[in-house]
């Protein structure tokens, strides 16, 4: 039996824990509301973030993260990006190296700029990292509906060894090496699936919908391989696989952001009543900086910028990207 800590008791974190407890694995979740805690150790489940959702009965929720890591062989990172790296200090101390580190978050360092594996292997040197990304909507997981995943590393024996803790005949496991890749297909589709939704909110039509995913997926690529990740990964699970999910389903939340962004609400008024982090609602902040420092041309993101940050009305950002000038499709051909 492999003893699981899972840090962040969200929606996908609570999914996942309650996977790998009928498992068979002891699992501990650390959630940190109190009433989460007790929720899942008094009823064995979790109303805020996962309701109508019985979770097994093996399951144990811990208001202290020590106590969840303590001894854990596997640690799930799966808080919003915003708080991993201070909840990863919380409990870096009780992290024995060698550790295998999983993460499920799908975001980037707002202060720092850093990806999941570079703030882990700042606060947890010495563990094992892995990026655990792709098209994964928490509550079809819990459903049992089949679902394909990829596990990233830089070491190969850590991806195998997620594939197994992991893996169920329902919970496909794919793995690759380029973790780089992996975590920037996973944030950099929530800001688009913002972008969708402000379409679909627009009624702007199908047409408009396939450009933007395609498009979408061109300025994934063009960030990472910027960052040294490799092209081909944009085009498998953690790409285009989720960029498809997260921007077409009523699922997203980050969709439902844009959605409604694109019927006129105001953002502020929209995350006020949402129980759960609109991932894309920071990425696009974080990206859109990356990119500049890097001299990328990111328009979609620059776009949902001004939307996200500056107020922008959302009509106003799609007659932007329309009146840009016309060019080559690849940038192969062009550098624009």
């Amino acid at each position: 039996m492999t003893r699981i800590a899972v840090l962040g008791a969200g929606s996908w974190g609570t999914t996942l824990a309650d996977l790998l407890a009928r498992k068979g694995h002891e699992t501990r979740l650390w959630a940190y509301e109190a009433d989460v805690v007790e929720a899942i150790n008094t009823q064995h489940a979790n109303p805020v973030f996962l309701p109508d959702a019985p979770l097994a009965d093996a399951l144990r929720a811990f208001d202290d993260p020590l106590e969840a890591v303590d001894g854990a062989d596997v640690l799930l990172s799966v808080s919003p990006s915003h708080v991993v790296r201070s909840v990863l200090r919380r409990v870096c101390g009780a992290v024995q190296p060698g550790t295998l580190v999983v993460s499920a978050t799908k975001g980037l360092d707002p202060d720092t700029l850093a990806l999941m594996s570079q703030v882990a292997a700042e606060e947890l040197p010495g563990t094992r990292f892995v990026a655990l990304s792709g098209p994964s909507f928490a509550r079809e997981v819990y459903q049992c509906r089949p679902t394909a995943v990829v596990a990233s590393s830089t070491d190969p024996a850590a991806a195998e060894a997620t594939q197994h803790v992991f893996a169920t005949n329902r919970f496909r496991v794919y793995s690759n090496t380029d973790v780089v890749g992996v975590e920037l297909g996973g944030t950099l589709k929530n800001v688009f699936a913002i972008a969708a939704g402000m379409l679909d909110g627009l009624e702007l039509g199908n047409n408009a919908r396939a450009a933007l995913l395609t498009r979408g997926l061109a300025e994934t690529a063009r960030l990472g391989v910027a960052l040294g990740a490799s092209p081909v990964t944009f085009a498998g699970l953690a790409g285009m696989g989720d960029l498809i999910a997260t921007c077409m389903s009523p699922q997203s939340r980050n969709r439902y952001v844009g959605e409604q962004l694109g019927r006129g609400r105001s953002l502020a008024e929209i995350i006020a009543e949402m129980n759960q982090v609109a991932e894309g609602v920071n990425a696009v902040r974080v990206v859109k900086e990356l990119g500049d420092e890097l001299g990328l041309d990111l328009p979609i993101v620059n776009e949902v910028y001004r939307v996200v940050v500056d107020g922008q009305p959302a009509s106003e950002a799609y007659r932007g990207l329309l009146r840009r000038k016309v060019g080559r499709e690849t940038r192969a051909q062009a550098t624009r």
